[in-house]
């Protein structure tokens, strides 16, 4: 079984560290800052830094909902509301609990992935708004958007590899 509580705890540490230094930082941001940037890295989108970090708290609360809110509906919806591979046996009353608390991590450590990706993302646009001109973190920034890029893509494998078999335990499906 699979237990949560690391990766909310690494969710909640990093968007409280987040939090705290984006608000050290705001007084020095200009009014309005960059917000959006092509590939090479030059602002093609500008708003006020007010509506930039509501942004960053909506994308944080999206994220949040994924960690924690996704897995405490699955707890309490009907099965037939689940769309799982093989959910007649995955959520049947003996296995039920394994599959939502694998389910539970997964949507946890995704929680994080998209927090750190969107984190990330804030403290580049901050860099630039606070250093025009240079490059800062543009390859840091790349290498964690692959590193979301492959952990959603093995994930997903993981989870279709888990689900798409049924042992042979004697369970023939409604």
């Amino acid at each position: 079984m699979q237990d949560s509580r690391l990766p909310k705890t690494i969710f909640v540490g990093l968007a409280a560290l987040a939090a705290i230094y984006f608000w050290s930082i705001y007084a020095q941001l200009p009014d309005v800052v960059a917000s959006h940037f092509n590939a090479r890295g030059v602002a093609n989108g500008w708003q006020p830094k007010s509506l930039f970090f509501e942004f960053f708290a909506g994308a944080v609360a999206i994220a949040a909902f994924l960690a924690f809110g996704v897995p405490a509906i699955f707890s309490k919806i009907p099965t037939a509301m689940i769309n799982l591979p093989h959910r007649e046996y995955w959520l049947a009353p003996e296995r039920r609990e394994e599959t939502l608390a694998f389910l539970n991590g997964y949507l946890a450590w995704f929680g994080c992935a998209v927090l750190l990706v969107v984190t990330t993302a804030v403290n580049y646009a901050i860099g630039q708004n606070l250093h025009p001109g240079k490059p800062a973190g543009a390859y840091f920034l790349l290498c964690v958007l692959a590193g979301f890029l492959i952990f959603a893509i093995s994930s997903s494998i993981r989870i279709l590899t888990r689900f798409s078999r049924v042992p042979s335990d004697g369970f023939t499906p409604k």
